[in-house]
């Protein structure tokens, strides 16, 4: 073997060695697709019965080579920084670093996509411009002039990390990446993401662009109150017209979504500057969470071992149930004197290990006028976890009830003028 294929040989296997995991790590490119290829049994391995990865997937957990802080509770986790987070509540169940300022990669594309949800509309056409056309980096090969539904293009962005479409969707929205890019900043901040700022709408590196992983986690749990959200971030693979390869095909680079039970987002990321990123999401008995981890080794590892975490130190209680009755109220112009109010569904919340500190209110009138509609909303309960509203539920009418006539109406004041019952 010449010193040439010796030289060769010797960097294929350093590479083998610093890519070898459980898991693989795959970066955030458009070779990245299809799930995962489950791994032969191991002594030391997670699986389905003592984790939350999917029958047929195993892996095997990785000693961490970093240095962890004194006390950290998850000494193997290998990112740098790290969270997981209970969506509805923003209750923060592990963290290492959470404040400390990250690059973000193409999780950025996360509030890109939050930023078109809140400012755009699904059937949108998006005309794709020059300024989208050959953008570095990982891409869906758009061209100049395509015309693609915004809600489809979303999904393209999402699953398959385009750059290209990050910047059509940008300027559809705004006219201008730049612009889009300072309202991305501004809308982070009010949803308490302030320790944020964005320069572009696909991640690409900039020395001013940066995020926390407490501030990845907060976006994406607001992105889970929004409507399509979670039906994007979800998606494992769909064909749509618009896509130039002959498959029409994509698919999710987000293994997750794949392996984890539940798994229902979001987004992958990756750049030198960065390292590997993965904010991911799982929900189960009507809890969702959220994880996060930037400059990790590896995040699929890292990911599982965090969601494994928070499902452990949360549990799901019922503190409302359908049809339950919660108050008798007086009916005035009606033939009944008095109506049931009952709950309309029943409301499932996040309860933290030796932390069940919620309560219940509910905002009702003192009467209620007829006519009134069977299943008519006529009040709402207010679900209260330390002092912050989580859950609403309507209070519905357990029956109906007609206006009495003006006739019948005064005839009943006559009878109350001279002491009669009715």
């Amino acid at each position: 073997m010449n010193r040439g294929k010796l030289f060769c040989a010797v960097i294929g296997l350093f590479f083998l060695a610093v890519n070898a995991e459980a898991v693989q790590n795959f970066q955030d490119s458009a070779a990245a697709n299809g799930p995962i290829t489950p791994q032969p049994a191991n002594t030391s391995e997670w699986n389905s019965t003592n984790s939350g990865l999917n029958p047929g997937y195993t892996v095997q957990p990785m000693q961490n080579p970093r240095p962890v802080p004194p006390g950290d509770e998850l000494p193997n986790i290998t990112a740098t920084a790290a969270v997981v987070m209970e969506a509805s509540t923003g209750h923060v169940i592990y963290s290492r670093n959470p404040d400390k300022k990250m690059f973000p990669a193409s999780t950025t594309k996360m509030m890109t996509l939050i930023m078109a949800l809140e400012n755009g509309k699904p059937d949108d056409i998006v005309t794709v411009g020059k300024n989208a056309f050959g953008v570095e980096g990982s891409t869906l090969f758009l061209e100049t002039g395509d015309k693609i539904p915004l809600n489809e293009l979303l999904c393209g962005m999402i699953m398959h990390s385009g750059n290209d479409a990050a910047v059509a969707v940008a300027e559809h929205i705004d006219g201008d990446s730049k612009r889009f890019a300072e309202h991305m900043t501004k809308r982070a901040h009010e949803l308490g993401a302030t320790h944020t700022q964005f320069k572009n709408p696909h991640g690409l590196p900039d020395e001013n662009h940066f995020t926390t992983a407490y501030d990845l986690a907060t976006l994406a749990a607001h992105g889970y109150s929004l409507e399509n959200f979670e039906e994007t971030v979800s998606l494992q693979e769909k064909t749509f017209q618009w896509v130039h390869d002959p498959a029409k095909l994509l698919r999710s680079e987000n293994q997750m979504l794949w392996i984890y039970r539940g798994g229902n987002g979001v987004k992958t990321g990756y750049t030198d500057a960065a390292g590997r990123c993965l904010v991911s999401a799982a929900k189960r008995n009507g809890i969702q969470l959220v994880a996060v981890v930037l400059d990790s080794y590896y995040m699929w590892n890292d990911s599982i071992a965090l969601l494994d975490y928070g499902f452990a130190n949360v549990d799901s209680e019922t503190v409302i149930r359908g049809g339950e009755t919660v108050k008798v109220l007086p009916v005035v112009s009606g033939h009944k004197k008095t109506m049931a109010v009952k709950t309309s569904e029943k409301v499932v919340v996040p309860v933290f290990k030796n932390d069940r500190n919620f309560s219940v209110e509910y905002e009702l009138p003192k009467v209620l006028s007829a006519p009134i509609k069977k299943g008519e909303t006529v009040g709402t309960a207010h679900v209260i976890l330390d002092g912050k509203e989580i859950a609403t539920s309507n209070l519905i009418a357990a029956d109906s009830d007609m206006q009495k006539s003006f006739f019948r109406l005064l005839l009943d004041n006559v009878k109350k003028l001279f002491g009669f019952k009715n």
